[in-house]
């Protein structure tokens, strides 16, 4: 039995220090852009089993059985999904159906801002909501791309648009997994979630789309942009506060596209914004192809027919993602392995937790009730509509895997450095660090939200991760479990822009390969001040009336 060491310098200031190194070089080499991305995060990888093994006296064979361990993570369920999805969309393109998708959006309208509050904020919303896991930023990132905008647009908005829903991701489950190491009700933390990013699900929109055209574009459309926000804001808090946490993003994505969708009916700006690119500097721009010239309009039929495929797998993400039919099939389908070498070989010990507890490494392999599976199933039933022979089906699928290879390889050496910082104590160092900041902590406790997505690239790991450290900590400066409970979880949806993770699931989706540096650069200020704001927003609800009314004791 190994216990964690948090301290291993004997000066917490030197120790956060080193345990920051592994991130602060995963996202340098990124941000730098001379080597790509799968290079950088295996240096990253090397780096951090350095430091587990030779400063936080990790031993070396269970540092090297957390990092496998967390590669296989990478692929099952994350890579899973990634690689189907991009599979149903180049089936969708070799057939044209996507030209004719993207058609009828335009018809719904040509400017482009109201394009991106349609697909990247509230359909994104709905495919969050429904499967979580990378797949909204992997869907909108194609569409976008497919209607015209440029990589970085359609990639780095992308990314910005899938913050406010992330903690109510598949149906709740960082909500889940945040009760189930708290110790704390999930639907008083899932309310109190939704008393903090109804502001965010109202600002976003707007930051969205100023991001793109600038103050000036953004003020054109803001009757669309106040809609699109309140309609998003509204149900959200009303379903997380009156009902549930679990179909929190579903309710309010409906709600938030037939508002926008009716509004548009009765509503158009004055002057379209056509340009596809972003309104500063965009080198993107250069590499896309001219748009194709004399396209002929689809007929309503073949409109029809172009939505089909993305129902299809609209409708199989909810099935796949109800605990009902995980409780179904996983009895059934399902192989635990637990980790032999590592599986309560680690000890956590205070002050992270309350007394010390085994670090469980079981492996369950879910391989039916995978949301990628689930992606594969609607891909197949896509392709038998459109008329695709199993055969070609086959080769197509087999181009796929081809394309997103460095991709995959990237996500599973990411999710290697994030279960190796977790199991080495590592985070929980860097966790501590934001602990000690006193009464600052209702901010610097968001930002360790932040902090944990940007590490493991989930919501739900982050509420895993630091969860137990929010509740103990707050406890001791006598603040609200819940409040800063919730607030791991708002704050961390502001990090999902930035993980490694997301980021390159964006410039697979925009076919913008090698790129991920150009896209961190992008995002990356966008992800620091909203998560700030979000810290400023805890902050007042822990200390200054009337927001303290807000609060869930």
């Amino acid at each position: 039995m190994w216990q964690q060491v948090y301290n291993p310098l004997g000066s917490m200031f030197t120790s956060t220090l080193v345990a920051a190194i592994p991130i602060i070089i995963l996202l340098g080499l990124i941000a730098w852009g001379k080597v790509e991305a799968y290079v950088a995060a295996f240096i990253a990888l090397i780096v951090a089993l350095g430091i587990a093994i030779f400063v936080f006296t990790m031993p070396p064979g269970i540092a090297i059985r957390a990092s496998v361990y967390g590669a296989v993570i990478g692929l099952f369920p994350i890579g899973w999904i990634i690689l189907n999805v991009i599979f149903l969309y180049r089936l969708t393109v070799e057939k044209g159906w996507f030209q004719i998708l993207q058609q009828s959006i335009g018809g719904i309208t040509p400017d482009r801002r109201l394009q991106l509050l349609l697909i990247a904020f509230s359909f994104g919303a709905f495919f969050e909501g429904a499967s979580g896991f990378g797949t909204p930023v992997a869907v909108t990132g194609a569409i976008l791309m497919g209607l015209g905008f440029s990589p970085l647009a359609a990639s780095g908005l992308s990314l910005i648009a899938n913050t406010a829903p992330v903690a109510y991701g598949a149906l709740g489950t960082p909500i889940q997994g945040l009760a189930s190491v708290t110790g704390l009700d999930p639907y008083l933390l899932g309310a109190m979630v939704g008393r903090q990013l109804p502001f965010f699900s109202l600002l976003v929109p707007f930051w969205l789309i100023w991001a793109f055209a600038g103050f000036r574009g953004m003020i054109q459309i803001w009757p669309a942009i106040l809609v699109c926000g309140l309609s998003f804001a509204i149900p959200q808090y009303v379903v997380s506060n009156f009902i549930n946490p679990w179909v929190v993003d579903i309710a309010a994505a409906i709600v938030s596209m037939v508002c926008l969708v009716g509004f548009l009916k009765i509503w158009q700006p004055k002057e379209l914004w056509l340009s596809p690119k972003l309104r500063t500097h965009d080198t993107s721009a250069d590499t896309m192809p001219p748009p194709p010239k004399d396209i002929p309009q689809a007929s309503h039929d073949e409109i029809v027919k172009s939505w089909i495929p993305w129902a299809i797998l609209s409708v199989i993400v909810i099935i796949w993602g109800g605990q009902w039919f995980k409780n179904i099939v996983n009895p059934i389908f399902t192989w635990n392995y637990p980790v032999e070498g590592l599986h309560n070989l680690i000890e956590k010990v205070p002050p992270v937790v309350a007394k010390p507890a085994k670090e469980g490494a079981v492996f369950a392999f879910t391989y039916l009730s995978y949301t990628g599976t689930g992606i594969l199933i609607a891909a197949i039933l896509a392709g038998l509509f459109m008329g695709f022979r199993p055969g070609r089906m086959l080769k197509a699928y087999g181009e796929t895997l081809w394309v997103v290879r460095y991709s995959l390889l990237t996500i599973m050496a990411m999710l290697a450095i994030g279960t190796l910082t977790k199991y080495s104590g590592i985070d929980a160092t860097l966790g501590l660090a934001f602990a000690m900041t006193g009464v600052l902590y209702p901010f610097f406790g968001t930002l360790l939200g932040w902090l944990g997505v940007a590490l493991t690239g989930s919501d739900t790991a982050s509420n895993v991760l630091f969860g137990g450290l929010q509740k103990i900590t707050s406890e001791q400066l006598g603040l609200s479990p819940v409040l800063m409970g919730a607030a791991n979880s708002s704050g961390g949806v502001m990090g999902k822009m930035i993980d490694a993770q997301s980021i390159v699931v964006a410039s697979t989706a925009t076919n913008w390969f090698g790129h991920e540096g150009t896209i961190l650069r992008y995002v990356f200020w966008h992800s620091i001040v909203l998560a700030c704001l979000v810290g400023v927003v805890v902050t007042l609800q822990a200390y200054v009336w009337p927001f303290t009314l807000m609060v869930i004791k």
